[in-house]
């Protein structure tokens, strides 16, 4: 069976599914998932799992995310992205002094509404499936961290092919969960004239960086990385022989020394990742059992 990981440069236009499906034409294999979605416009780093490694899709995809994204300002639009319609369209008159003052206000913990057009399910049914349809719910508000929040550039002319709008890029590390589009759209609204993301590239998901990934046209076999790589960002507990065997029937392991303070380890054998186990009092519970 094919088992392992590997590492995506989504291009833009095309769903994180469509990317999934490429991988399991390449790999001849229906068991393909992936760490995280990422919109149909955006581009960037794309985690996928194959056959048992899909199993630890869940600590990949739920780990902070680091983003390069550019907005335009002055203009909303039905997505938050350039892909929906206009909403509205207002002069601007902030300066860059301005938006580096609001800036901070959204750092730490803060909560988004998400938009319309998201996977998020509502009353069992995605969001994005009543935005077709033409319809409007109330969304309740979610909690996401973002870690930083830094601006790279911020330009006003009327030459910019973009449009005579205000346009700024930044680089956005959060937590998982987090819409940049609408932290992009609450941005415009508090500097008065609304916003739009005009572009997202993901720079680095699941301890992987843009470097490592590859573009999905030159993606190859020989590119599959192992299992243990699913969980590259996690503590790692090498184990003996004895242990492994404990291991391979789910069987708790005491507390180990140089673990001591992590809540969760990769527990390894001679390079083989044999799963995911949690801290619980003095001990170590399997969570997660590679089979052998």
């Amino acid at each position: 069976m094919t088992d392992g990981v590997v590492v995506v440069d989504k291009p833009g236009g095309m769903t994180s599914h469509d990317v999934v499906d490429e991988v399991r034409r390449l790999f001849r294999t229906r068991k393909v998932g992936h760490a995280g979605t990422l919109d149909p416009d955006a581009t960037g780093v794309l985690v996928l799992g194959l056959g048992r490694s899909t199993r630890l899709l869940d600590y990949a995809r739920f780990g902070p995310k680091r983003y390069l994204a550019e907005a335009s300002f002055g203009v909303t639009t039905t997505t938050q992205d350039a892909s929906g319609e206009e909403l509205s369209r207002r002069p601007c008159s902030f300066t860059q002094a301005d938006l580096l003052a609001a800036l901070p206000r959204f750092l730490g913990a803060i909560e988004q509404v998400p938009p319309m057009v998201s996977a998020v399910r509502v009353g069992g049914e995605r969001l994005y499936a009543k935005a077709r349809r033409g319809e409007l719910v109330e969304r309740a508000a979610r909690p996401v961290v973002i870690h930083e929040l830094k601006l790279l550039s911020f330009s006003v002319s009327n030459s910019d092919p973009r449009g005579a709008e205000p346009h700024a890029a930044f680089e956005v590390y959060c937590s998982a969960g987090t819409y940049v589009r609408t932290l992009v759209h609450d941005l415009g609204e508090a500097l008065g004239c609304g916003a739009h993301l005009y572009s997202l590239r993901r720079i680095e998901a699941a301890g992987f960086g843009a470097a490592e990934a590859v573009p999905l046209a030159k993606l190859r076999v020989s590119h599959l990385l192992p299992p243990l790589e699913a969980v590259r960002g996690m503590p790692r507990m090498d184990v003996s022989a004895e242990d492994a065997a404990r291991v391979s029937h789910g069987r708790p392991l005491q507390t180990a020394r140089e673990s001591a303070g992590a809540e969760r380890v990769a527990v390894v054998h001679e390079g083989l990742l044999l799963g995911v186990y949690r801290r619980e009092s003095s001990r170590w519970v399997a969570e997660r059992v590679m089979p052998s």
